[in-house]
């Protein structure tokens, strides 16, 4: 099968951004360039800067539609007539068994795992989800999942309902699962997505306690907690059918959003909702509310 690769060249404010985009579009792959030779020097722990002006390159499955691409572009970019989104195509390679061989277990929290291909994982009390990078976005590779992973580990969810709205992989719908919840409703747009989070659920043996379904199939339905890792415009929008979907003292946990979004964000939500401490990662937030 053919790729597609998709590049866009960016200041560094906006280049995580894309990176999210890409991901969740369902790049396999997604790497960050310096797009105009600039030297960078050696960071700081815990640092990852970028370039003024960063280069975004997604790898696609070659059947993406193209027109959907650009578009979802520009509206991230809420810009017309902005940097130009450069298509190519390319043979055929083994580009996701290639990126699979770099990818290697991760701890979030204290003891939640995602361990790719079965690596051994020598802590005693882990709490593991097996998953390997594929089509569908989520694997624990991005600063948003990780801050998603990391609440869930540092919060008792046992017994707990879930909603896990946009669930992609699947991956933060599973932890929970494996981290004691008794029940996930996972939903996306996305059938791909729908797909592979029913695999990764059978495969983490958690079937019995999940349903997964499209989003346009989601009934009226409230949960304990409902997980939302999407692009902050898209929680925006959809502010009032996510809000229903939280019982009264449920918590709404949301990322995919920048520092320079979570205002506006907040707002979307604050009339229902009690916001508690915001979480960092680099340049993304985690939003926690409380429904009153």
């Amino acid at each position: 099968m053919p790729w597609l690769e998709a590049t866009l060249t960016i200041d560094e404010s906006r280049a995580p951004l894309i990176e999210l985009l890409f991901e969740h579009l369902g790049a396999v792959a997604v790497t960050l360039g310096d797009a105009a030779d600039d030297p960078m020097l050696e960071p700081g722990p815990g640092e990852t800067p970028l370039w003024r002006t960063t280069r975004v390159t997604g790898l696609f499955a070659g059947d993406t539609d193209v027109d959907d691409l650009r578009s979802a572009v520009s509206q991230a970019l809420d810009a017309e007539g902005g940097p130009v989104l450069s298509l190519a195509r390319l043979k055929d390679r083994d580009w996701e068994r290639a990126w699979m061989d770099q990818f290697r277990p991760m701890r979030f929290g204290h003891r939640l795992w995602i361990r790719p291909g079965g690596s051994r994982i020598d802590q005693k009390d882990a709490v593991v989800v097996d998953l390997d990078p594929g089509l569908a976005f989520g694997t624990g590779t991005h600063q948003t999942t990780a801050l998603c992973l990391s609440w869930l580990d540092g919060n008792d969810v046992r017994g707990k309902t879930v909603i896990d709205f946009g669930c992609g992989s699947g991956v933060l719908a599973i932890a929970a699962l494996k981290l004691g919840a008794s029940r996930v409703v996972a939903v996306d747009h996305d059938p791909q997505a729908v797909l592979a989070t029913h695999d990764n659920a059978v495969r983490n043996r958690v079937s019995d306690r999940i349903e997964v379904m499209h989003s346009d199939d989601l009934a009226v339905v409230t949960a304990d907690l409902v997980l939302a890792n999407i692009l902050a415009n898209v929680l925006i929008e959809l502010s009032p059918r996510i809000l229903a979907l939280v019982k009264p003292g449920g918590r709404l946990v949301m990322s995919g959003v920048l520092r320079d979004q979570a205002a506006t964000v907040t707002r979307a939500y604050e009339r229902q909702l009690d916001f508690q401490a915001t979480k960092t990662r680099d340049e993304w937030v985690l939003l926690e509310g409380l429904a009153r």
